[in-house]
């Protein structure tokens, strides 16, 4: 119906002040035959009224307080009810049901202009356990127990059960894991301990700091790991200088366990105890010839990390030493603490290597949701697999099984621009990071070792052609095709 055909009847007369002539509507209804109900209801989306026979709906000149955004509804129908909301004729479903907004994305021709994605999002997480945590915290400070509380010999127990290991012993960091336990193997200034180039740089800055040397062994470089053929040509091609090797450090890295099994059989050939940086690695599982193991229980020791950015994070510094040997069990609970047990009775020199208790406090908290957190991550790196059909990208290599696999970061190599890759990335609003842009052998600190550019090449091929994707778990479809989009645009152009 045309609004100059509108006939103003007597029941809709009363609409007018007293003495107000009908031509003093500024804005006629196309209908008028019924007053629309929302003028006596509160909208449940909006919160107030809608004065329908008098002033145009509020919704056009008000931003949508559930999308944020202004709602042009002259130019775009509504989402839900797929008409103008200039029709009155009938009650607005809008009366009736909230927009389900929050759980629709807003369609890929106004997405893309808004969407922020991070590296990692810790506000989303914490959003699901936020009054968990607040409690957990507020239980430790009213305890005033700060160090070595309750709750740290809770989690050590709970991440030892999980592992499938005997003892956990918590400390202040993944870095000082791995540095109190090369002082438990007794590691002297002068030893050589054995690793791989390419870690976060505290799995050979703690060899340094005991004054030992770090001696590499390159990765295999589709798993990023240490490469075991490397590792047993080293051997063979050194036979006179075995003797001064005192362990090995073997990197789970991004979250995929190294091939223990040759590893071990290398290891065991010359009697040198193993230890697994786990630090990106709980809960990962290896296929190894006695059955399906955990990162924590191959080696003689491994080292966990509780960094805020790993699958277990705290709200700051935490780390845990884990072991099947009581021995060293006992010895680490020592070095953790000055080498003092009982109290003020030291047997050896160790560090201040404590696992605070508001840390211990908040892991447990986070603990129960672990492997959904990592289910969450496997399903999105299956998701990009599947739609990162380029020719220029690589997607990460699967060693053994998807579910094995808990993806702390999602690794992608490209064979050409990888930096501008992530200039254009981040002009679009995407985290990336690059782990690691430097080998070990390559770092100023380490100039002394002798080592020169080529002699790792696989190390220094993954620092010059890797990126880290967001990965974290909550993550939705629509971000990591966002993210695919944008990759997609920069090989194209």
């Amino acid at each position: 119906m045309e609004a100059s055909s509108v006939h103003v009847t007597e029941e809709a007369k009363p609409c007018l002040k007293d003495g107000e002539k009908e031509t003093s509507i500024r804005y006629p209804l196309p209908v008028t035959c019924h007053p629309s109900p929302v003028t006596r209801y509160l909208s449940p989306v909006t919160r107030y009224p809608l004065p329908v026979t008098r002033h145009p709906l509020p919704v056009t000149r008000h931003l949508s307080p559930v999308t944020r955004y202004p709602l042009p509804v002259t130019r775009y129908p509504s989402p839900v009810t797929r008409y103008p909301l200039s029709v009155t004729c009938h009650p607005l479903p809008v009366t009736r049901y909230p927009l389900p907004v929050t759980r629709y994305p807003l369609p890929v021709l106004l997405r893309s202009s808004y969407m922020k994605i991070p590296l990692l999002d810790l506000n989303a997480q914490l959003a699901t356990i936020r009054p968990e945590l607040k409690n957990a915290i507020d239980r430790v400070i009213e305890s005033t127990h700060y160090v070595n509380g309750p709750e740290v010999a809770d989690l050590e127990q709970k991440i030892a059960d999980y592992t499938g290991v005997k003892y956990g012993i918590g400390v202040s960091s993944g870095t000082d894991a791995l540095l109190v336990a090369l002082m438990a193997l007794d590691i002297q200034p002068g030893d050589w301990v054995i690793t791989t180039p390419y870690s976060f740089f505290a799995t050979a800055g703690v060899v340094s700091r005991l004054k030992a040397i770090p001696v590499f062994a390159d990765i295999d470089p589709k798993t990023y790991n240490i490469d075991p053929l490397k590792l047993r040509e080293w051997f063979d091609q050194n036979p006179d200088k075995i003797n001064k090797v005192k362990a090995i450090i073997t990197v789970h890295l991004y979250g995929q366990c190294s091939d223990m099994d040759l590893i071990l059989d290398v290891a065991n050939r010359y009697g040198i105890p193993v230890i697994e940086d786990a630090a990106q690695a709980i809960g990962s599982r290896y296929p190894s010839k006695s059955g399906v193991k955990k990162a924590g229980t191959m080696g003689l020791m491994a080292c966990f990390s509780f960094f805020p950015s790993k699958n277990l994070g705290g709200i700051g510094d935490g780390g845990m030493v884990v072991t099947n040997d009581l021995t060293l069990a006992e010895k680490l609970g020592k070095l953790r603490n000055h080498g003092s047990h009982p109290k003020y009775y030291h047997s050896l020199i160790g560090g201040n290597f404590r696992l605070d208790t508001i840390q211990a406090a908040a892991l447990l908290v986070k603990f129960p949701h672990l492997e959904s957190w990592s289910r969450a991550r496997q399903a999105h790196a299956t998701y990009y697999d599947s739609h990162l059909n380029i020719p220029e990208v690589k997607t990460p290599t699967v060693a053994y099984r998807r579910d094995f696999h808990i993806y702390n970061q999602y690794i992608l190599s490209v064979s050409e621009k990888r930096d501008e890759l992530r200039k254009w990335l981040s002009e679009n609003q995407i985290g990336t990071e690059i782990y690691y842009p430097v080998p070990f052998h390559l770092q100023e600190c380490f100039r002394d070792l002798g080592y020169r550019k080529g002699d790792f090449p696989n190390s220094e091929y993954a620092a010059e052609h890797t990126v880290a994707l967001p990965v974290y778990p909550e993550l939705t479809m629509e971000m990591q095709d966002y993210v695919v989009e944008k990759i997609k645009e920069f090989y194209k152009a």
